[in-house]
């Protein structure tokens, strides 16, 4: 006899059909969790447009979540509505907005950017100098694989960047030695994995299909991996995947400390000096 699927399983599986990250997943799932418990595990089906308008605006409110975490809780429970329901919901009108902080974004001088790098080591060290000077997003960091650095036309090739677009960017001219000897430790481990039969790195689902036994390749090896393998959630399958993002978040904290910079920045913060420190040459050169 056919069963129908549970609710949050017929929305996983909808969401893996369109191939979303598994950050997007997770996100989807929790908060279309916390969308019906807040509604005393009402079904999606029995509730629409009020109830999903008074869940945002308890948001806004009570909570007092940022506009984009407001907005991502929006974009999740209307995926639920319209992929898996197949609901229209009417035009949200009477949703309290949370509202967008008019903050100026942190900027390190030269100098301040230069005594931050004197406080990190090793890869730490190398990513942050990277997020600075090519201008990178950390998660376009910590993705980075090798076939994407271009050591003769010293660029690096961001793929499926933010709005899903790829582009080029520079390879810093301080960072190409120790690249080198970086990659070549990543040689080692991936021939060591290759050895002991832990030899596929994730690939997303459309080059998966397209290059199936690309995913053992040299090339497509991420230039930070993980210090150690984890199950892959969705396959099942033992990889070794990239190094999480929150150790070099967590390394650029304590050397802005360290450093005794009292700005409130953050890894990101070196993408946004690295954006008015390009501005500022290029002013200069004009004068």
């Amino acid at each position: 006899m056919y069963t129908q699927p549970k609710l949050m399983d017929q929305l996983l599986d909808k969401i893996r059909m369109k191939h979303y990250s598994i950050r997007t997943e997770e996100a989807y799932l929790d908060w279309n969790k916390r969308f019906i418990l807040f509604h005393k595990k009402r079904h999606s089906k029995d509730m629409g447009a009020p109830e999903v308008e008074k869940f945002l605006s308890f948001l806004a409110l009570k909570k007092n979540v940022a506009s984009s975490t407001q907005n991502q809780a929006f974009s999740a429970i209307l995926f639920l509505y319209k992929e898996v329901l197949e609901i229209d919901l009417p035009w949200l009108k009477n949703v309290t907005r949370a509202k967008k902080p008019e903050k100026l974004p942190v900027v390190f001088s030269r100098a301040e950017i230069k005594t931050v790098m004197a406080h990190l080591f090793g890869t730490n060290w190398l990513m942050a100098n990277l997020l600075y000077g090519a201008g990178l997003r950390l998660m376009e960091c910590v993705r980075l694989r090798v076939k994407d650095i271009d050591f003769d036309y010293r660029q690096i090739a961001v793929r499926d960047g933010k709005g899903k677009k790829d582009r080029v960017t520079m390879l810093p001219k301080i960072v190409e030695p120790y690249l080198r000897q970086c990659l070549d430790k990543v040689k080692i481990l991936h021939k060591q994995d290759l050895a002991e039969g832990y030899d596929e790195v994730y690939l997303p689902y459309a080059l998966e299909r397209k290059y199936p036994r690309a995913n053992k390749e040299w090339g497509w090896q991420y230039v930070f991996p993980s210090t150690r393998r984890s199950t892959d959630p969705r396959s099942g399958k033992i990889r070794r995947h990239h190094r999480d993002e929150k150790s070099i978040q967590r390394a650029v904290k304590n050397a802005i400390r360290a450093a005794k910079i009292i700005k409130l920045g953050s890894s990101h913060t070196l993408r946004h000096s690295f954006a008015t420190h390009l501005l500022e040459k290029r002013k200069e050169h004009r004068c």
